[in-house]
């Protein structure tokens, strides 16, 4: 169903779309506390390659069981490729090694001046411009969420190596979006996140060896934390973020995953006995109510 009759950014989200964003935002805070639970037994590299072969195989299946596929042009192979390399690959690699060094509650706070570059990068090189009420949402969620950081664990000072790293996969995704929006016009959701997937995959072969030395010694149940950061975060969420995606402009789009990092404070509360700040708290209040000033028609 075309929507180009009506500027995407006054059309107000499909309820299957919303569902999507849901499941998108909610899958990726838990991506930030499993990568935290099982970071003591596998290494940046490898953890990221087992998350890409898990999710490459279980989109292969959906894209052969829907037998949907259109032939990409030059540009599309690019486009995807690009994708592929610095959000699947470079990020997952980056975002693993800096929560080697935060938790997971800092890390999902810093990986979140992600939707700023996005919504950036897709009004210079999208042409979704720069409406008032998104820039102002987005500040204003930025805002909480930069509360949550100062708020941090009881004021121990965060790794100056992990804040870098987790801007660097926040450089990664924004690019990665960017680069992933103009495939999506002519390409299914699903054939997208499966190329992208696989490409960061080949990316990441190179720890192959790391991989199967830290399967040996793993126990089962970080094991089984690998497998679903590979079925849910990655091929699932993913994937619903592709189709979101291709139902809405980038910019407004990357605001709402400012709900991550307090979803994900929430989560590594009991999970992680990481215990968030009081500031921590009302930063996931103001983030959450940028969110709804960016979402607003």
């Amino acid at each position: 169903m075309s929507v180009s009759a009506v500027p995407q950014n006054r059309v107000r989200p499909a309820l299957p779309v919303v569902a999507a964003v849901v499941v998108t935002v909610t899958a990726w805070a838990s991506a930030f506390v499993a990568i935290r639970a099982v970071h003591a037994h596998f290494a940046a590299g490898p953890l990221a390659l087992g998350r890409l072969v898990t999710g490459a195989v279980a989109l292969t299946v959906a894209l052969l069981a829907t037998r949907t596929w259109v032939r990409p042009t030059a540009r599309e192979w690019a486009l995807v490729a690009g994708c592929g390399v610095v959000w699947f690959g470079l990020y997952n690699v980056a975002l693993n090694a800096a929560e080697q060094r935060l938790d997971a509650g800092t890390s999902a706070m810093l990986v979140n001046v992600g939707p700023i570059l996005i919504a950036l990068l897709a009004g210079a090189f999208l042409g979704e411009g720069f409406p008032r009420g998104l820039l102002l949402g987005a500040g204003v969620a930025f805002g909480g969420v930069l509360l949550i950081g100062f708020a941090g664990r009881g004021g121990a000072a965060a790794d100056p190596v992990g804040v870098a790293l987790c801007l660097l996969s926040a450089a990664g995704w924004a690019v990665g979006v960017t680069l992933q929006k103009p495939a999506l016009r002519r390409l299914p959701a699903l054939q997208v996140t499966q190329m992208a997937c696989v490409v960061g995959m080949l990316t990441t072969l190179p720890f192959a060896g790391g991989l199967a030395h830290d399967l040996r010694s793993a126990t089962a149940g970080s094991i089984a934390g690998v497998l679903y950061l590979g079925l849910v975060p990655t091929a699932l969420a993913f994937g619903t973020w592709a189709y979101a995606l291709s139902r809405m402009n980038a910019g407004r789009l990357g605001v709402t995953t400012y709900l991550v990092p307090p979803l994900t404070i929430l989560l590594a509360w009991p999970l992680l006995s990481e215990t968030p700040h009081v500031l921590a708290l009302v930063g996931g209040a103001i983030a959450l109510a940028g969110v709804a000033l960016a979402r607003r028609r």
